[in-house]
């Protein structure tokens, strides 16, 4: 009885420090204009779409630094739109309207991210945000890949993702309804063809090969960075069993890691990836510009209560995930036992 009585002590203490934050996030939140809670990541959402035919029209010049600006432009867009975008549409977070959610997450998950609206929101919202770093649920194990060698992966692999991207959700088919699947193919097919159709027809592309060649350099132009930053902010943290994971607040402050603020990140992937993952973890369901107003909130709660607030520079991960690619990438890594908090 004694270590029940001291399990339920535990995790009364855990929900108690947990509402706390809540209410003072909350705060935060209900004193924020509708421009500051949505609008910012919805207007960054909105330049993205309007730079798209200055990029395409870039393309159409002999010029090689103009060539280059198209290329930046219509990279750095197809990562705002499909990482940015996607992600706060999966988390229901660039509107408050459910219907208007649904079209979003369709838009942004399979027009421009040629991926399966429903897998994106179980893989993502209900496992690994339900079971952060648990292994075999949320312990982001879908991006280890041991047959790959740390060079391989680290370096070149990335570039395979625009190609294995709609690969893996026309696979995933398989497990949803026909009306569902002949949605996501015609939406998926839609994305694709309509950037194909631009760059022979505005951008002037005279051979079917090398609008393929540009489709692919522009959406694997941020393709390390995405990789990087998905496999730095979890794995090497905390991972927990199935039956003995910790309550919310110890796990996501446990098993989860900022990096720095990055400026062309921070445009393109969202706060929530980058700088404010914790507060995200914590919050799924604010915007990116919400959790970078209540990072100083989230920040200086844990640390008040003693509580981890991991952070470490996109530098200082990448040597470490170069140095220690076997342990961290290639072997199953150790359970944390948290006594007392499971």
């Amino acid at each position: 009885m004694e270590p029940a009585r001291g399990a339920l002590r535990a995790s009364g203490g855990a929900e108690a420090l947990l509402g706390e934050l809540e209410v003072r996030v909350q705060d935060v939140v209900r004193v924020s204009s509708w421009w500051e809670r949505h609008g910012v990541d919805c207007a960054i959402l909105a330049l993205s779409l309007l730079a798209l035919p200055p990029g395409f029209l870039c393309l159409r010049s002999e010029n090689l630094l103009a060539f280059a600006l198209g290329v930046t432009i219509l990279g750095v867009c197809h990562y705002t739109l499909t990482v940015k975008g996607s992600h706060l549409a999966t988390h229901g977070a660039l509107t408050e309207s459910k219907r208007w959610s649904k079209i979003w997450v369709l838009f942004f998950v399979e027009v421009c991210t040629s991926f399966t609206a429903e897998h994106a929101k179980y893989g993502h919202v209900k496992m690994h945000h339900g079971y952060t770093n648990v292994l075999g649920l949320g312990d982001s194990s879908t991006w280890r890949l041991p047959c790959l060698n740390r060079y391989v992966y680290m370096f070149l692999a990335p570039l395979l993702i625009p190609i294995i991207t709609p690969l893996v959700a026309v696979e995933r088919l398989r497990q949803v309804e026909l009306g569902t699947a002949l949605r996501t193919l015609g939406l998926i097919s839609l994305g694709l063809y309509s950037h194909y159709w631009l760059l022979l027809n505005v951008s002037g592309f005279q051979s079917p090969s090398s609008a393929l060649v540009c489709m692919l350099i522009t959406r694997s132009l941020l393709a390390h960075p995405y990789l990087h930053v998905n496999i730095f902010q979890h794995i090497g943290l905390p991972m927990f069993s199935r039956d003995k994971k910790p309550q919310r607040i110890h796990m996501m402050s446990l098993g989860v890691l900022n990096l720095p603020r990055l400026p062309v990140l921070d445009w393109a992937f969202g706060h929530s990836l980058i700088s404010c993952h914790v507060e995200h973890h914590l919050f799924p369901r604010l915007s990116d510009n919400m959790c970078l107003k209540v990072k100083p909130v989230v920040s200086q709660f844990l640390r008040e209560k003693q509580l981890p607030y991991n952070e470490d520079s996109y530098l200082a991960r990448f040597r470490l995930f170069l140095h220690h690619y076997e342990e961290l990438m290639v072997q199953t890594p150790p359970i944390t036992e948290l006594v007392g908090l499971q």
